[in-house]
């Protein structure tokens, strides 16, 4: 792994801050009805992400993950303006408008979406991992989800075929404490999800999913093994958002204290102290930072607001292969 020095702690604050508040941004504009449907924030779970970045080779690694998945394309290189238009369900966005919140994708920087299917992309990232044995491409996958999908049974299925075939796949769960509103504690009689791995002799263990470089140090140790062909490792993040798991989630099962509690262990807080207190950057370049991060945000909503809408063809052209639509019901 490449070392942790000033410039990647400077680069971590700033791209930690921007996803911050990228998402912040969104959940101001769901008010105003420009972005639809639902959405669910990452506030507090950015170490995860900073941390995986630095562990990955972005020239050939990949992701997937579930439908907390704005931020993760924008960290392997997609432009945010695009997510940003996604979201607001413009053309310009990653899928031309028609993926929406839940559904970011990008091929050309090996992002393969956000999946609304809870615990969907378990198996699809198991899967991407085989092709890539099969075709001898040196590319490791890591496949995230959150605690709930841990409780689904196409897990098991997927790490005993993983295990089998020593599939180059990292295995990610992060865990923020709550499957919608359902705590861990309520979902199995254990709540050390990482033990899953146990049963199938998979590597892994709990990280510190607050902390980028305990997050990095593990990550790369984990993408090392499967890059050497000794197949998967299962990572659980203990993490927290700060949000509710969608903007419609009134938060009854946890309290204020509580989330103020893990607030005092920011991740972005976390980089920033250490940042000052090595004199890494003074409060004035942190002040530039937070304009430069306040600046881009502000573009990317400008464009997605002064983008188009898909034309309405479009959205069918996507669903049917037929040019005459026979399956569409004409209502006069």
């Amino acid at each position: 792994m490449q070392k942790i020095t000033k410039e990647v702690y400077l680069k971590w604050y700033e791209d930690m801050l921007f996803w911050r508040k990228f998402e912040d941004k969104l959940a101001a504009v769901y008010i105003q009805q420009k972005v639809r449907g639902f959405l669910h924030l990452y506030n507090g779970q950015e170490a995860v992400l900073a941390g995986a970045l630095h562990a990955m080779d972005l020239t050939k690694d990949k992701m997937i993950t579930a439908y907390r998945n704005h931020v993760q394309p924008i960290g392997m290189g997609v432009d945010p303006k695009l997510v940003m238009a996604e979201l607001y369900g413009k053309a310009t966005g990653t899928s031309q408008g028609l993926g929406g919140s839940m559904h970011i994708f990008s091929k050309e920087h090996r992002f393969y979406g956000g999946h609304g299917i809870v615990g969907g992309q378990i198996p699809l990232g198991a899967g991407i991992a085989f092709g890539d044995k099969y075709h001898n491409v040196d590319a490791v996958t890591l496949c995230c989800f959150g605690d709930g999908a841990a409780r689904q049974g196409s897990l098991h299925e997927t790490f005993n075929m993983a295990m089998l075939w020593k599939l180059p796949v990292v295995f990610v769960c992060e865990n923020n404490g709550y499957a919608m509103g359902t705590s861990v504690s309520r979902t199995a009689n254990h709540t050390d999800i990482w033990k899953l791995g146990l049963g199938y002799e998979m590597p892994c263990g709990p990280v510190d999913g607050m902390n980028p470089v305990k997050v990095a140090e593990a990550f790369d140790e984990a993408i090392q093994r499967a890059r050497r062909g000794d197949g998967p490792t299962f990572l659980e993040l203990k993490t927290y958002r700060y949000r509710g798991h969608s903007m419609s989630d009134a938060q009854h099962y946890r309290t204020k204290d509580e989330v103020a509690e893990y607030k005092k262990i920011d991740p972005i807080t976390q980089v920033k102290d250490i940042i000052l207190e090595k004199k890494y950057a003074s409060e004035a370049d942190i002040k530039k930072i937070d304009k430069r991060v306040k600046d881009l945000v502000n573009e990317c909503e400008k464009f997605a607001d002064e983008s188009p809408y898909p034309e309405l063809n479009v959205m069918y052209d996507a669903v049917y292969e037929q040019k005459d639509y026979p399956f569409i019901e004409h209502k006069i």
